[in-house]
C-alpha cells in the first residue's frame, strides 16, 4: 500500500537548482535511507514532505488521515516546558483525542473516529512509551525544564518528540547525531521493528546497513531508487555509473565520427543528410553525466615527534562530587590513531582535555611531550569565527595561506574542499552544518601538526566527505585521538580503542569491532561464570533445605502455644462467618463489607498460624532425636 508519493518535485534557490524533478513513493513500512552530497536538497526534500515548507512546482499526494512525525536537524523545543510536556507535544493529537473521548466531547460517530485514532496510535500507553523512549535514548529526567539542557540533550528529547506518537510515516534528519553507541544500537532495534514507514538522512554506514530497506540517492536534482541496504546501494550505484560512463564514451565516439562529415560539409541537402544533421545536434545537445566532486583532503607532513606523545599514568578525576574514571594508564605512540567510546557524559571530552593539559588531573600523572603540536577539531565546531566571509574564515581575508610549511593560494585550497568561486565570499553563518563540518576540517588541518584530536569529526559530513578524511586520517603518519559514534568510520582508522564501559575504562588494541568482540567475549564468560555460581549457590540451598535439624529452643516453646492459636483464630473466623449470617447484618449494608473485610484478615492469620504449625511439626517429625 502506498503511503505518500512525490511527482516531478522542482525547488531552486536563487542560482542553484536543488530538485529537478524528483519522483518517489513510500509504500507501509518501508525503511528508506536518503543519501547524497551535502547541499544536494535531502533537507530540503524532508521539509517538503513534512509540509514545512513548499516546492516551487510538483503535487505531492498523502492517504486520507496520514499521521506523520518529524525530526528536523534544526528543531525548536518550548524552553519554558519540561522535558516530558516537550516530547509529549509530538503526540498532540493522541493527547487532545484522549482528553476529547474521555469527556464525551463529540458525536458517536466524531468519539469511534478518535477512539480509532488513540488506538491506532497505541495512546492509551502515550505515557508508558515517553518513559521508555526517554530511558533508551539517555534523554534528560522527564521533570526538568528544557531551557538550561545543552544541544545534544534537546536533540535527543526532539527524537523521543518524533518517535512518541508512533506515526505512520517518520521522517528523521540526522537521528543518530548526539547519541552514543548504545543508544543507536537501540534506535536501530526500534526502527527495524517500528510497523510505519520511515525515511531518514544519516550519514551512519552502518546504521544504513542495519535499517534501510532501499536507498534513494539525489544526485544532480535527480532521485535514484536502489532497493536494499547500504551495501547493495554501492555496488548498484557502480554499475548505474559504469553504465552512464559506457554511455558518455559511445555518445563522444559518435560525435566525433559525426564531426568530421559535418565539418567535410554535404553537397546535396538531402532529407536523409538533413536527418544525419538533426541526429548529431540532439546528441551534441545532451548533457554529460555529472561526475560528483570529492575532497582533496591533504594534510600536512607532520613535524617530528620525540619519545613522548601522551603518558596518563594512574590517573583519576573528579567533578565536584562525581568520580569520571579511576587508575587509567594510557600512552599514544607515533603513526597510532585511538579512538575514545562511551555513553554520553560519561568523560570522554574530559579526558581528551587531560591529555592536552587543559585540565589536571585529580590524581596520577599527566604528561603531554614538548615536541607535540595539537589539532584540535572540537565537538561544537565554536573554533569557527562565523561573522564574516569564508575567505576571511580561512585566510584572515589574504589571498594566501599557510600550509604546513608552505604558502599556497586560499581560493585554491578552498576548492579543494568543494566549495566553489562564488561561494568562497559568502556568510559563514549561512552555511549548512556539512559545509560549516568541511570548511572547520579546511581550516583546522592547514596547520599541520602531529597530534590530532578530533571530537565528533564525522557528525554532519556527507558519505564521501567521510571516506576522504578517513583516507588522509589513514595514511597520517602523525598521531591522532578521535573521540566519536561512527562505528564505521572507527573500524577503519583506529587501532587503538579506549572504552568506557559500567564497570570502569577499558583499553583495548584493534579497531571497534574487535574490541565489540572482545567485550561480548568478556560479557559471555562473565555470565557463564554467574550463572555456574548460581546454579551452585542453589545446589547449597537446596542441600540446606533437605537437611535434617533440630527445632531450636525457641521454635520448641513456640510449638508448644501455637496449636492453641490455630484454635483461637479458627475460632474467630466461625464467630465472624455466624455474624455476617445474622439477620440484623445481612440487612446493614453498611456493616457488611466492614465484617468482609475483618473476616479476610481474620482468615489469613488463622492460615499464616496453621502453615506455621504444620511447619514446625514436620521439623519436629523429622529431626534427628525422632
Amino acid at each position: 500500500m502506498t503511503l505518500f508519493s512525490a511527482n516531478e518535485l522542482r525547488l531552486a534557490y536563487g542560482h542553484q537548482t536543488l530538485l529537478d524533478g524528483v519522483t518517489l513513493a513510500i509504500a507501509a513500512g518501508e525503511k528508506v535511507g536518503l543519501v547524497g552530497r551535502n547541499g544536494c536538497g535531502k533537507t530540503s526534500l524532508l521539509k517538503i514532505l513534512a509540509n514545512e515548507n513548499q516546492a516551487d512546482s510538483g503535487d505531492i499526494s498523502a492517504r486520507r488521515g496520514l499521521r506523520i512525525g518529524y525530526l528536523p536537524q534544526e528543531f525548536e523545543l518550548d524552553p519554558a516546558l519540561s522535558v516530558y510536556d516537550n516530547i509529549a507535544a509530538g503526540a498532540a493529537d493522541v493527547v487532545d483525542a484522549i482528553t476529547r473521548y474521555e469527556n464525551g466531547d463529540g458525536t458517536e460517530t466524531e468519539l469511534d473516529e478518535l477512539l480509532t485514532l488513540i488506538e491506532h496510535a497505541d495512546g492509551w500507553d502515550l505515557d508508558a512509551r515517553i518513559n521508555a523512549l526517554s530511558n533508551a535514548l539517555g534523554s534528560p529526567p522527564l521533570e526538568v525544564e528544557t531551557g538550561p539542557l545543552s544541544g545534544g540533550e534537546k536533540r535527543r528529547v526532539a527524537l523521543c518528540r518524533a518517535l512518541a506518537s508512533q506515526p505512520d510515516l517518520l521522517l528523521l534528519d540526522e537521528p543518530t547525531n548526539h547519541l552514543d553507541s548504545e543508544s543507536i544500537r537501540w534506535l536501530e532495534d526500534f526502527l527495524k521493528t517500528y510497523g510505519g514507514a520511515v525515511i531518514f538522512v544519516t550519514h551512519d554506514r552502518y546504521f544504513l546497513n542495519e535499517i534501510a530497506t532501499r536507498i534513494i540517492e539525489i544526485a544532480g536534482g535527480k532521485a535514484y531508487s536502489h532497493p536494499g541496504n547500504y551495501t547493495a546501494f554501492l555496488e548498484s550505484k557502480a554499475i548505474r555509473q559504469e553504465i552512464a560512463e559506457n554511455s558518455e564514451k559511445k555518445r563522444q565516439k559518435f560525435l566525433k565520427d559525426e564531426f568530421e562529415w559535418v565539418r567535410a560539409g554535404v553537397k546535396a541537402r538531402t532529407t536523409k543528410s538533413r536527418s544525419r544533421l538533426d541526429a548529431f545536434y540532439a546528441v551534441k545537445d545532451k548533457d554529460a553525466p555529472e561526475r560528483e566532486g570529492e575532497i582533496d583532503l591533504l594534510i600536512p607532513p607532520p613535524p617530528r615527534l620525540g619519545n613522548t606523545i601522551v603518558d596518563l599514568e594512574d590517573v583519576s578525576i573528579t567533578l565536584g562530587d562525581r568520580t569520571l574514571f579511576r587508575h587509567l594508564n594510557l600512552s599514544l605512540e607515533e603513526g597510532q590513531c585511538t579512538g575514545i567510546v562511551g555513553k554520553n557524559g560519561v568523560g570522554k571530552t574530559t579526558l581528551l582535555k587531560i591529555c592536552l593539559q587543559q585540565l589536571a588531573p585529580t590524581s596520577g600523572k599527566a604528561v603531554l611531550g614538548k615536541q607535540v603540536k595539537v589539532n584540535y577539531i572540537d565537538q561544537s565546531r565554536m573554533q569557527l569565527d562565523g561573522t564574516g566571509s569564508l575567505l576571511d574564515e580561512i585566510s584572515a581575508g589574504s589571498e594566501k595561506i599557510l600550509f604546513g610549511d608552505e604558502t599556497i593560494g586560499a581560493r585554491a585550497y578552498l576548492k579543494r574542499f568543494l566549495f566553489s568561486d562564488e561561494r568562497i565570499n559568502e556568510r559563514v553563518d549561512l552555511l549548512s552544518g556539512g559545509e560549516r563540518a568541511r570548511l572547520m576540517l579546511a581550516k583546522v588541518l592547514k596547520t599541520g601538526g602531529n597530534l590530532i584530536v578530533l571530537d565528533e569529526p564525522t557528525n554532519d559530513l556527507d558519505l564521501q566527505s567521510l571516506r576522504m578524511l578517513e583516507e588522509a586520517l589513514a595514511t597520517f603518519p602523525g598521531t591522532i585521538i578521535c573521540v566519536s559514534h561512527d562505528r564505521y568510520f572507527l573500524d577503519r582508522i583506529c587501532d587503538q580503542i579506549v572504552a568506557f564501559e559500567d564497570d570502569g575504562v577499558k583499553v583495548s588494541p584493534g579497531n571497534f569491532s574487535y574490541y565489540l568482540e572482545k567485550r561480548q567475549a568478556r560479557e559471555n564468560a562473565a555470565r557463564a561464570q554467574a550463572t555456574a555460581a548460581n546454579r551452585q549457590a542453589k545446589k547449597r540451598a537446596a542441600a540446606q533445605k533437605n537437611k535434617p535439624r533440630k527445632l531450636t529452643l525457641a521454635e520448641a516453646k513456640e510449638l508448644e502455644t501455637l496449636e492453641d492459636k490455630v484454635m483461637e483464630a479458627d475460632d474467630a473466623v466461625t464467630a465472624l462467618q455466624e455474624k455476617l449470617s445474622t439477620p440484623e447484618v445481612q440487612t446493614d449494608f453498611e456493616q457488611i463489607p466492614i465484617i468482609m473485610a475483618e473476616l479476610e484478615a481474620t482468615k489469613k492469620v488463622a492460615d499464616d498460624l496453621l502453615n506455621r504449625w504444620e511447619f514446625l511439626e514436620e521439623v519436629k517429625a523429622n529431626s534427628p532425636s525422632s
